[in-house]
């Protein structure tokens, strides 16, 4: 459900400010690239990426299969040389990239699900209303009274049992919104 309000919420964000196209100056010049950067990679491309799962099933079965072998496993390696590079620019190990050809089996084909979805609900006009999460402060008794001690986690009390319901803890921790 997250993905799909991302994807919804990008598709949004872009009709919203679709006039910065037009202006004039930097918020123009910023508006057009953005705007085209965020159309072009987050909606079109992913939009039409299941044909190319499809055309390289076409090429295994019906062209050269080493040739569409060796072109899927050149894309994967382009994939993987560009998460090598990133996580080196961030000091991180590369052992999360392990599965990551699993992503072009699995994970992309969900996310193809997802991301038709989001356009289909947007090019029919349907609004996604955006949830709001209710607060209850229940934590609020688990933490350390203000200024009481070094309030390091061997400090805490232990917590067990339900959180205390809405309003039990009135002032700072209590939710003030109407909802």
């Amino acid at each position: 459900m997250q993905r799909y309000r991302w994807c919804y919420g990008t598709i949004q964000s872009m009709w919203k400010h679709r006039r910065a196209v037009l202006e004039r100056g930097p918020s123009g010049r910023i508006g057009r690239w953005g705007l085209l950067h965020l159309a072009l990679f987050q909606v079109v491309l992913p939009t039409v990426a299941p044909l190319v799962d499809v055309l390289a099933v076409y090429g295994m079965f019906f062209l050269n299969p080493a040739l569409t072998a060796g072109a899927w496993l050149g894309m994967l390696l382009v994939q993987f040389l560009g998460a090598v590079y990133a996580f080196r620019l961030d000091g991180e190990k590369l052992r999360p990239l392990r599965p990551l050809p699993l992503q072009q089996i699995v994970y992309r084909q969900l996310m193809y699900g997802v991301l038709l979805q989001s356009v289909l609900t947007a090019l029919a006009g349907t609004r996604l209303r955006w949830q709001k999460l209710r607060r209850s402060g229940g934590l609020g008794s688990a933490l350390p009274a203000p200024g009481s001690g070094p309030g390091t986690i061997s400090d805490l009390p232990a917590v067990s049992g339900p959180p205390p319901r809405s309003g039990a803890h009135p002032g700072k921790y209590q939710d003030r919104r109407k909802s």
